[in-house]
């Protein structure tokens, strides 16, 4: 019997574990370039969305504090120019690991930056690499860090 409950316990503790990590790995990064078109000697407005699943957070880019590891997007592409990425406030919330509220995202969330291409590019594209680094929690733990990388694309006219 107690052979049992033992095993049924570490039966209910490893679907626990690989259900959150299921999860974990459930976020997504996507986005997009103005409207998929970009002229040349023009900006356009281009966007990360980070997808973050029911029941989860991530410490928004100031989670407000030295131990919290923020979301951080990094662009970057040869041949135009990246503007500097804006991020959101997040909400501040109270986790049962942290003595004081931490500054975290929910939901979807939209990280817009500019994209300027030279009147004198040569492409008939381009493409915008992005990092998206996010630590994934729950109200309880903090999984690690994971980066995901993602390319932004459009066409030049």
């Amino acid at each position: 019997m107690r052979k049992s409950v033992f095993t049924l316990s570490v039966a209910a503790f490893l679907l626990i574990v690989f259900g959150a990590a299921e999860q974990v790995s459930a976020q997504s990064a996507s986005g997009s370039i103005g409207n998929g078109t970009v002229s040349r000697g023009k900006t356009a407005r281009a966007v990360v969305v980070l997808d973050i699943p029911a029941g989860l957070h991530t410490n928004s880019n100031r989670p407000g504090s030295e131990y919290a590891i923020p979301t951080t997007v990094r662009p970057s592409a040869k041949g135009i120019t990246i503007g500097r990425v804006a991020y959101p406030p997040g909400r501040n919330k109270k986790l049962a690991f942290s003595e004081k509220p931490l500054n975290v995202y929910t939901g979807k969330v939209r990280f817009p930056f500019n994209v300027t291409v030279p009147a004198n590019y040569r492409g008939s594209t381009i493409s915008v690499n992005v990092a998206v680094r996010f630590q994934a929690c729950t109200d309880e733990v903090c999984y690690a860090p994971k980066t995901q990388n993602i390319t932004l694309t459009a066409n030049v006219r």
